[in-house]
């Protein structure tokens, strides 16, 4: 599953035109679904039980959930996501794994269906480019939740948009990231998506969604968890990792 090669060839087959439109055009939040199924893989590595649950937070049209169901075979994901239509594409896309009974889906708001599990009932909580999008107060409580609902124990991966602590870095960094779409979508003379990713980007960085490292690490803390780990940064992005004792 880690091959970069083989995940490419898998992910393409099974997710189709959504995985290859989701490549072109946020190329590094797929590398982000990629490493957050590496880090399942290698919590697996390390635990013997029979199944492991798993609750993902904004599954989207399942490219991370594939990510998480291709780790393990002991992997059971139950896959939360407020937009239906995302989600019935994923539906579409996963149905072996829904046949399989390993996979199972709720559409909802995250806080929400957080808030609806009972405490101790999962081994992993995963995402991937969705916790960036919360208001940080929102945030917050969402990291308290994650922490309530995992088992002693588990563990907490996260592939997403974590902002620079060096401002002036990080606002070259989006300056780089902004030309990049540019020269992409308008040779693939795709405007509307040019037009759709810039107006995210601006919500994705304004004061009260932008996940600044320190103080999104500083939320974990605070939340109870433990071994708290960021590694993988790639320019904004990055891999966190974070444990219940």
């Amino acid at each position: 599953m880690t091959d970069p090669q083989q995940y490419e060839k898998m992910f393409s087959g099974v997710i189709g035109k959504d995985y290859d439109m989701l490549k072109l055009i946020c190329p590094l939040s797929v590398e982000m679904s990629r490493l957050v199924g590496e880090a399942v893989e290698d919590y697996g590595r390390q635990h013997q039980q029979t199944i492991i649950e798993t609750l993902e937070i904004g599954g989207g049209t399942g490219i991370t959930t594939l990510a998480a169901l291709s780790a393990d075979q002991r992997v059971k994901v139950v896959s939360v996501d407020n937009e239906l239509t995302m989600q019935d594409q994923a539906k579409q896309h996963l149905a072996q794994w829904v046949e399989q009974q390993r996979l199972s889906f709720i559409h909802g708001d995250a806080l929400q269906a957080l808030s609806d599990q009972a405490s101790a009932s999962y081994d992993l909580i995963v995402s991937a480019y969705t916790l960036h999008n919360f208001e940080s107060a929102y945030r917050e409580q969402a990291h308290r939740e994650i922490f309530r609902v995992l088992k002693p124990g588990g563990k907490f991966i996260n592939g997403d948009r974590y902002g620079l602590n060096d401002i002036s870095l990080h606002t070259q960094t989006i300056q780089q990231e902004v030309a990049g779409y540019f020269k992409v979508l308008i040779a693939e003379q795709r405007l509307d998506l040019l037009e759709h990713w810039i107006i995210h980007l601006f919500s994705d960085e304004s004061e009260n969604h932008v996940m600044r490292e320190s103080h999104a690490l500083k939320q974990l803390s605070d939340a109870g968890f433990s071994h708290i780990q960021l590694s993988n940064r790639i320019e904004v992005n990055a891999l966190v990792r974070a444990s219940k004792n």
